[in-house]
């Protein structure tokens, strides 16, 4: 089951990310499981659908191609802020501030995947935008694995 964006007081909303921050390359940990690596990162929003952007480990140049697809397909570009990925529990979770212009909302079903440097988070609410912004995320996650080969 996809977890579900949640308020984290002050600062907006959240998503634990523990499994793909982990996969994706956002977080590394020692031997003993505490974070060493925390990614900086940038959120770009679209409709229904935000690109999380490992700012150490993706270009300019590769940033520039993911956003330009997802524009493209969504038909949609908001704003994109930086924001951080936190210890959160017994894992990780990442601030969201563009997530409402995307059409997020606290306790909406966020799947997220991932792909080298790159977390996507679409909204699953069982609409054809929810479905739409599904399959977009693979996608885009494909052309993001293709860069990296």
């Amino acid at each position: 089951m996809a977890n579900q964006i949640k308020s984290s007081g002050a600062d907006g909303l959240a998503l634990q990310v523990t499994k793909p921050a982990r996969s994706g390359g956002f977080v590394e940990e020692d031997g003993d499981g505490d974070a060493t690596y925390l990614a900086k990162v940038r959120i770009f929003a679209f409709d229904s659908l935000l690109l999380v952007i490992n700012l150490d480990a993706v270009s300019t140049e590769q940033t520039s191609e993911l956003v330009a697809a997802a524009t493209r397909d969504t038909e949609s570009i908001y704003r994109a802020m930086d924001a951080t990925v936190q210890i959160a529990g017994h894992g990780y979770q990442i601030q969201l501030p563009p997530a409402e212009d995307a059409g997020f909302s606290e306790g909406d079903r966020a799947p997220c995947s991932s792909a080298p440097g790159l977390l996507l988070i679409a909204r699953d609410d069982s609409t054809s935008a929810g479905t739409t912004a599904s399959r977009l995320a693979q996608d885009i996650a494909t052309i993001r694995r293709e860069q990296v080969v």
